[in-house]
């Protein structure tokens, strides 16, 4: 949104609604109100707050359910007619219940961050969020990894490393849209790119090295859904390929390839995202991390909880097996306000696999320090 041109819009909507001019020269309470809509950080509440002073009656997500519910019922309805009475549909309009059913939930959780609706469609190549992008100052662990390990005898460490219990962490992380509407008015491919760093930026002793660095591009093909479950609004389902990697030689190098379903569901301010995978195999003399998915596990689970302009969000993983077999990790975020222009993070893991060279070691880690962009 750029001020220039919204503000002589909104300030002509308020002159025509006030029956005065245009110049004036002592500010309406509309205006400023306008003003203080501008100095809101969040784009979508600031858009909001210009919506509510223009008086402009913009749809909710509960609404463009409702649109699309009545649109499938009076489409259910017209096929009923049609097969009692067969007549000839050759001037018949479908573009109204279309559209409304292809922009159910406009404005959801979901459909904020993966442009699903109709209406929301973006285009393509353009630089979106996708996970978190935070640093940690203060990334503590309750038990180093001095001897990374594997069943590959390749990249089994020998030689304790020398590392401290704290260090800091920073995470980057983008998409974009790389063909838009696939299939008719629906399949979205998208390429996202994550990359998360450990930087044992206090151990001088060692030349303040970086311990882990893990890197995760991916492709995903993105469908929107309409659906109900138990009060929950079934938006997205997708599917994508994902590598992940820290990009090191033996014996610290740790790889793995996946192909990852995504099945989204929201209500209100939740979102709750499983994501099972698949482990693309590999010849087990060249397979860095042969067992991994007993420690990474096979699938996770993300649920996202917004009050205000905090954030929250739990992470759970399992390996989806019993016995000797049965691990998993759990991973708490909180995005929350310092200032208006400033936000914190706070994290917890507690687990198998916080990184890649970690995956099966288990340890707790606390970390603390500013966020650039949370989930929504």
């Amino acid at each position: 949104m750029t001020r220039p041109h919204t503000r002589p819009a909104f300030a002509i909507a308020l002159a025509l609604a006030h029956g005065t001019a245009l110049a004036q020269t002592a500010p309406t309470t509309d205006q400023a109100d306008i003003g203080a809509c501008a100095v809101i950080e969040s784009d979508k509440d600031r858009l909001a707050c210009y919506d509510t002073v223009a008086k402009r009656d913009t749809s909710t997500p509960a609404a463009a359910d409702a649109a699309a519910a009545l649109a499938k019922q009076q489409e259910a309805a017209r096929t009923a007619e049609r097969a009692a009475s067969p007549r000839s549909d050759l001037y018949a309009s479908e573009v109204e219940s279309d559209e409304a059913i292809a922009n159910a939930g406009k404005g959801s959780l979901l459909d904020s961050r993966w442009e699903l609706a109709k209406g929301s469609k973006l285009g393509i190549w353009n630089f979106r969020a996708y996970k978190p992008v935070y640093l940690l100052p203060a990334f503590w662990t309750s038990r180093t990894n001095t001897l990374p390990r594997s069943p590959n005898p390749n990249n089994t460490v020998t030689t304790p490393q020398d590392l401290q219990n704290i260090e800091a962490k920073f995470q980057l992380s983008f998409k974009t849209k790389a063909i838009e509407n696939l299939f008719g008015d629906n399949g979205d491919v998208w390429m996202g790119y994550t990359q998360s760093s450990r930087w044992q930026v206090y151990n001088s002793g060692n030349s303040r090295p970086f311990r882990e660095t893990n890197y995760e591009p991916e492709v995903l093909l993105i469908f929107r859904t309409n659906y109900q479950i138990a009060g929950w609004k079934g938006r997205l389902a997708g599917i994508g390929i994902n590598h992940q990697s820290n990009g090191r030689a033996d014996p610290l190098s740790r790889s793995w390839n996946r192909v990852m379903l995504n099945v989204g569901f929201d209500r209100d301010n939740w979102s709750v995202m499983f994501r099972p995978w698949f482990r693309i195999a590999e010849n087990r003399d060249n397979d860095n991390n042969p067992d991994i998915l007993d420690y990474m596990g096979r699938g996770d689970m993300t649920v996202i909880h917004t009050v205000g302009r905090n954030e929250f969000s739990l992470m759970a993983r399992h390996s989806l097996r019993g016995g000797d077999r049965s691990h998993g990790a759990m991973q708490f975020d909180w995005g929350f306000p310092i200032t208006r222009q400033l936000r914190g993070h706070f994290q917890l893991f507690d687990g198998y696999g916080e990184s890649m060279i970690d995956y099966n070691h288990r340890a707790t880690y606390v970390g603390l320090g500013v966020s650039l962009l949370e989930w929504y």
